[in-house]
């Protein structure tokens, strides 16, 4: 297996744009959650700000791509800020869209499983390491969300979560060993993340549980 790179990779202008992107979604859900539980303006921006960035941090950190992006470039930190003020002042707006919690949720898991699997494979990393941490990006701010706010983890709880997460890496690694265009892959990692998602909320889909549990 190739060494890892003992400097930062620069990250491609395709796989800033889906972080940042990914990072106001994810903040938007932690944002609108923190105001659904009746937190003031400061909590509303920790928890954004927790969703938005933890993901990312676990990912950079376990690459060996220190220090994280989020402390490189602070548009990272700007992106999670303008999220819980938006969520803080916007709440009523998102909360006219059905159940915007989990359509957030649903795209910012999509967008992260696909940065989080483009970074490893730019690292170096062999596809199972890099879907593995694909999933982790795009499980990381959500678990630190619920916890914060005393839920049990979507991750642990709902229908296919951490399996959508892990379709989007399939799309992206398949793509990757293809040598098909960066984008399009990008796309098609996400939306069939972000479709599973949405499918398995709406069908009652779970993965499978152990026999007589």
């Amino acid at each position: 297996m190739p060494a890892l790179p003992t400097l930062p990779v620069e990250p491609s202008v395709l796989l800033l744009w889906m972080d940042l992107v990914g990072i106001f979604i994810f903040g938007l859900t932690g944002g609108t959650l923190a105001v659904r539980h009746k937190l003031d303006i400061f909590g509303v921006l920790v928890l954004a700000m927790a969703c938005a960035l933890a993901g990312g941090v676990v990912r950079d950190l376990m690459i060996g791509a220190v220090p994280p992006a989020t402390f490189r470039d602070e548009r990272y930190l700007w992106s999670a800020l303008l999220s819980g003020v938006a969520a803080f002042f916007g709440h009523r707006w998102i909360e006219r869209v059905s159940r915007p919690v989990m359509v957030l949720d649903a795209a910012g898991l999509a967008i992260f499983a696909v940065a989080g699997c483009q970074k490893a494979l730019a690292y170096g990393l062999a596809p199972l390491p890099a879907a593995l941490l694909a999933v982790v990006t795009a499980i990381g701010g959500g678990i630190l969300r619920d916890v914060l706010v005393s839920e049990v983890p979507r991750v642990l709880r709902e229908e296919i979560y951490a399996v959508a997460a892990l379709l989007a890496a399939v799309v992206v690694i398949v793509g990757t060993r293809l040598g098909l265009p960066e984008l399009p892959v990008a796309v098609a990692g996400a939306l069939a993340a972000f479709v599973l998602r949405l499918v398995s909320v709406w069908r009652n889909w779970s993965a499978p549980r152990a026999p007589w549990s």
